[in-house]
């Protein structure tokens, strides 16, 4: 199994891979592929900067740095990954690069932040959800806590990184 694991630096998308961690260490046999998602420059930037190799450069480096933390966690419970960091509208890019990696399970985290009609999940991870071909696991920032076995003091080390 493939599990698609998109972190945008937030504290809920890493409850997120904390949660899939935990999945792994509970048996479920997968390997991860990391996802960040930069949205492209906006007009004011490109005319700012002048220099789109240079935007592009910055857009890879701040996923890149993004991605460090759960690539850390991935590495200390022994978990193979690779990692994309994509350029475009988040949603769509996450469904691309599910689709690139032929992944079976997404899961993600949700902040609840948005418009009324994605309020209770979040605009990313509602087109995720309605938009994707595979089981989309939504970890919602109230699950912080949340631990599939509490008497395993190794779920409590990942829960704590």
């Amino acid at each position: 199994m493939k599990i698609l694991l998109p972190v945008d630096g937030s504290e809920v998308s890493m409850e997120a891979v904390r949660f899939a961690v935990n999945l792994v260490r509970k048996g479920l046999q997968a390997d991860v592929v990391l996802a960040n998602v930069q949205e492209p420059a906006s007009l004011y930037e490109m005319l700012v900067a002048h220099d789109a190799d240079m935007i592009d450069r910055i857009c890879e480096q701040a996923g890149a740095h993004a991605l460090e933390p759960a690539q850390a966690l991935l590495d200390q419970a022994g978990i193979a990954y690779e990692s994309d960091v994509a350029k475009g509208d988040p949603a769509h890019t996450l469904i691309d690069i599910l689709e690139r990696y032929g992944c079976d399970l997404v899961v993600m985290g949700a902040r609840g932040q948005g418009t009324l009609r994605s309020a209770l999940l979040g605009s990313v991870a509602n087109e995720v959800l309605h938009a994707a071909g595979v089981p989309v696991m939504i970890v919602k920032a109230s699950q912080a806590g949340f631990e599939l076995d509490a008497s395993n003091e190794s779920n409590e080390e990942i829960s704590e990184a």
